[in-house]
């Protein structure tokens, strides 16, 4: 496994406002690239990666909540119930934070490491970073559904507090 490079907004890398190609099939390279974003994932201390953050233009996800690993390849959303308004960063938005409002819980469907669709049910964190990472495939900034006037810089104390690396 290797730590990829985290494409930043200050890059101008058309990849992070582009919306991301279907995986045709899930084969070793994606495989491989699932496994070298968890690695990433795990180095930059995040909770999601969309492969469009690595400079990678596919339709590639990978999430830790509570321990627990996801990697979808073409997720998409399947149901999505109730509001939830909290803080949100980005591993390619450094030094940024806003309130953003997600679904509380949805359902999400994709296809695992050994190309099997499966669904994915979450609330609170899980329900967030799931869409914060469809919404990279789809070419969308957690900066652009913020809720207005929430937009900061990060506080070096608010860490901890903060979901930096969703």
């Amino acid at each position: 496994m290797a730590v990829l490079s985290i494409v930043v907004t200050a890059d101008h890398n058309d990849v992070l406002t582009t919306k991301a190609t279907r995986v045709p099939r899930v084969d070793d390279g994606v495989r491989k690239l699932m496994d070298d974003m968890v690695e990433t994932m795990f180095s930059a201390n995040g909770v999601g990666l969309a492969a469009p953050q690595v400079n990678v233009p596919w339709r590639v996800i990978v999430l830790r909540v509570e321990n627990q690993i996801y990697q979808l390849a073409n997720p998409e959303m399947v149901r999505c119930e109730g509001d939830q308004t909290g803080p949100e960063g980005c591993l390619s938005v450094p030094g940024l934070v806003g309130d953003v409002t997600r679904c509380l819980r949805v359902v999400a469907k994709g296809v695992n490491r050994h190309g099997k669709e499966i669904r994915v049910k979450g609330d609170g964190l899980l329900a967030r970073a799931i869409q914060h990472e469809i919404d990279h495939l789809d070419g969308i900034l957690f900066t652009s559904r913020a809720v207005e006037g929430s937009l900061r810089e990060i506080v070096k104390e608010e860490v901890p507090d903060v979901v930096t690396a969703v």
